[in-house]
């Protein structure tokens, strides 16, 4: 294969096992929590709130930024069959454990020190998850809309077969800045499985946790999707936004997007098991040859932006091409060693996480768990229920 016609998968369906036409064991089946990472204002929330009242599941409903805890606990409480554990994540808040190693100085530098708390939000879930003894949950962000309640009962089912099962978000597209990009100058691009509608079995042996980089979500269910174990149930919609109104979002996004993909070109590569894999994707060769791949990809999406300007909206183009060559500097910089050692990083991390996670403590109330957690601020609420509360709690033991 020649340099210039290498590209990035256009679509990486090969590694969904298809869930759509499989039924739950049960009508009744759905997950014990529906955790949703919430930083939109509590109004954004509605949605997700009535459709756990619906299906007559708890809510955990971890808030910063503009979403507010005294507001989401008063739309909670005037959702009828609603009933929620809302909690407030502090800024640069990490659970109670040694850092880790993907989290290293150097890898934020080259993710343009992106300042994100979804991944620390959704370790939470899985760490609250477990001190709870809780089986399945469900996480669910706060721009999902169309959610079918048949659909979560579904994906809960898939569960009991499967460790992790998601959904595909189309309407809107839910992807990263360069492949919104060669979506809309003509190129070929689809959608994969994402953490924004993701079922997950909290007594999976092999449970991975959320790194803090771009498509976290796909390195949590990356062996899952080695193994072609990874369900596909449905379709989803989330809120629409510019992908091009800030080139920065391109910058913050690079880093995680160059080693997803590449990732998952190692998995797709051939028949061998996931650990096979891994040996080729902790190799700097892998990622010499895979930085060519990206910044093909990005040179080609240029071209062709340049030769559909015209059919563009007013200043589309200004910034499509202003993004993409924020992504194509970035990927320009980003070093194969470095890459490398993420992947090893990203490993160590995870063999670290589970030894911890399966010594947690189960059966756990709500104040307890969260004490362990150190997160004082919370409010469990409901419609009709009393409503208990945690403030300026003294921080309790290190859960590893």
């Amino acid at each position: 294969m020649s340099r210039r016609s290498r590209h990035i998968q256009s679509s990486h369906a090969g590694l969904l096992c298809d869930g759509s036409a499989a039924l739950p064991a049960s009508a009744n089946a759905a997950p014990d929590a529906i955790v949703v990472p919430a930083a939109r204002p509590a109004s954004e929330l509605q949605t997700v709130i009535s459709l756990a009242a619906r299906l007559d599941v708890p809510l955990v409903i971890l808030c910063s930024r503009q979403a507010q805890i005294e507001q989401v606990v008063r739309r909670v409480k005037k959702t009828f069959g609603a009933q929620a554990l809302v909690i407030d994540v502090p800024e640069n808040y990490r659970p109670p454990c040694a850092p880790p190693l993907t989290s290293a100085e150097r890898f934020q530098e080259a993710s343009a020190n992106r300042t994100s708390d979804l991944s620390a939000k959704r370790n939470i879930g899985l760490l609250l998850g477990r001190l709870r003894g809780w089986h399945k949950i469900m996480f669910i962000d706060d721009d999902i809309r169309a959610l079918k309640s048949w659909d979560v009962r579904r994906l809960a089912g898939q569960l009991d077969r499967h460790p992790v099962a998601s959904m595909v978000s189309r309407q809107f597209p839910d992807n990263s800045v360069v492949c919104h990009a060669r979506r809309r100058v003509g190129f070929r691009q689809d959608v994969f499985v994402s953490g924004a509608t993701l079922g997950v079995n909290l007594r999976a042996p092999d449970l991975s946790f959320f790194a803090d980089v771009y498509n976290e979500d796909w390195f949590f269910f990356a062996r899952h999707a080695a193994e072609r174990a990874l369900p596909k149930i449905g379709e989803v919609s989330q809120l629409q936004y510019d992908p091009f109104a800030d080139p920065l979002r391109a910058a913050r996004e690079e880093f995680g997007d160059l080693l997803a993909e590449g990732l998952y070109a190692a998995l797709e590569s051939g028949p061998q098991g996931f650990d096979d894999h891994l040996v080729t994707a902790m190799s700097a060769g892998h990622w010499k040859e895979y930085k060519d791949v990206r910044l093909d990809t990005i040179e080609q999406t240029i071209t062709r932006l340049e030769q559909v300007e015209h059919r563009l909206l007013h200043d589309e183009y200004d910034r499509m091409r202003t993004s993409l060559l924020t992504a194509q500097n970035v990927a320009a910089g980003i070093s194969p060693d470095l890459c490398a050692d993420f992947i090893d990083s990203w490993q160590q991390d995870e063999k670290r996480w589970q030894k911890m996670y399966h010594h947690l403590p189960t059966g756990l109330n709500d104040r307890d768990a969260l004490a362990e957690l150190q997160l004082p601020n919370w409010i469990s609420c409901g419609y009709g229920l009393p409503t208990e509360s945690q403030a300026d709690l003294a921080p309790a033991g290190a859960v590893c």
